[in-house]
């Protein structure tokens, strides 16, 4: 069974029952799991969702990996910060308001980051050099979010990291470690790629191990999936944020085609209160690489040769997100995403060579029969 927030879900073809409803109404998800008599109750890469799968197991007593304590302190980004800075995972320095007070804010030093406190997919993430714009973009996430909480964070420059590990009995064992390469943008953080092996020293990957260890020590985490987002300018690490879950979207299949792992059956295992199977069984690659689709605005229509790549084995799996009739905005958030392509290799020559056919030969249809995909976003590896 699905429950969603949309009737057009990607998924509710797969499903045998549907419920459109809102994912986020605790009252609303607890009726129907009680009235289905559901066994259990799962969401593998969204945080938030996350809240209502813990809240509703405990209050039907389902079994579910994390408790709803335990996932409010993995979900919300200033108890997370709280929690970060008591056990000693580097991150940067923050203050958490409710509304806009400079004398509070006024502590840290530009640039600054501003977030919603409870939104996800970067939406509301923004980075601000001066007041001005510090003033515009607290509004817009103190708008977004649900709670009204803002996090304003000051700025650390370096390459973004995204680690997936799986804590197994309190032991945090890494799984997959990716460079996420985002939008250059002035103040948006919006990530087009994630690519594998990630460039990054010893010395920093000696350093995100030990950081697994103390988040999942510092928040308790027995048997769960850990994401974490950080950054490094080659010596020093800080952490952006991380949840007990699986990465979004495509994120699975990175980690499938690297490590091996089947990382939704562990999830699935831990769920059920078995302990997760993380040996390798699937096919390992030298270069795995994700790659999303993003667009200009306009009106969706159809995609063009990402079947017939698929077919040949260039692009190894795509996997569309938007179906027709599909407003597009532009590139605001990594929710804008309109499709993505899983490309494995044997070298980055190979990968790039790929990607020339695949940047050729596929198109984003709109509407009016003009090619909306944002091309550029597909730049080759170096």
């Amino acid at each position: 069974m699905l429950a969603d927030g949309s009737p057009a879900a990607v998924a509710r073809p797969y499903a045998d029952k549907f419920f459109h409803v809102d994912v986020f109404d605790i009252e609303a998800i607890k009726d129907i799991a009680a009235k289905e008599n559901v066994d259990f109750l799962i969401t593998v890469c969204a945080d938030q969702v996350l809240l209502v799968v813990a809240k509703v197991s405990e209050m039907l007593g389902l079994p579910c990996y994390i408790d709803f304590e335990t996932c409010q302190n993995v979900s919300d980004k200033i108890r997370m910060k709280r929690i970060f800075k008591l056990s000693g995972v580097p991150t940067t320095d923050y203050v958490e308001t409710d509304h806009f007070d400079m004398d509070v804010i006024g502590k840290l030093k530009f640039p600054l980051v501003v977030k919603p406190v409870d939104a996800y997919s970067s939406k509301g993430v923004r980075k601000a050099d001066n007041l001005e714009e510090l003033k515009q973009y607290y509004e817009e996430a103190h708008q977004i979010g649900r709670s009204g909480r803002v996090i304003v964070e000051e700025y650390f420059s370096g390459e973004e990291i995204s680690v997936d590990a799986f804590v197994v009995d309190g032991k945090a064992q890494l799984l997959n470690v990716t460079n996420s390469e985002k939008v250059k943008d002035k103040d948006r953080f919006v990530i087009f790629r994630g690519r594998y092996p990630a460039k990054a020293s010893d010395a920093v990957m000696k350093q995100i191990e030990e950081i697994c260890q103390k988040i999942a020590d510092g928040f308790g985490l027995v048997n769960a999936p850990l994401l974490v987002q950080l950054l490094h300018d080659g010596d020093k690490v800080s952490v952006l944020e991380f949840c007990a879950r699986t990465g979004g979207n495509m994120k699975y299949l990175l980690i499938k085609y690297a490590s091996g792992v089947d990382v939704i059956g562990a999830t699935l295992d831990i769920t059920l209160g078995q302990k997760p199977d993380l040996s390798p069984k699937f096919e390992q690659h030298n270069v795995v690489v994700n790659d999303f689709v993003y667009c200009n605005p306009g009106i969706f229509d159809h995609f063009e040769g990402f079947e017939e790549l698929e077919n040949k084995g260039i692009i190894n799996e795509f996997h569309p997100v938007r179906l027709k009739g599909t407003h597009i905005r532009g590139v605001t958030s990594s929710s804008d995403r309109i499709a993505g392509m899983n490309i494995v290799a044997d070298t980055i020559e190979e990968y790039n060579e790929k990607l020339k056919t695949i940047n050729k030969a596929v198109k984003v249809i709109d509407a009016d029969g003009n090619d909306m995909m944002r091309h550029d976003l597909l730049p080759e590896l170096k």
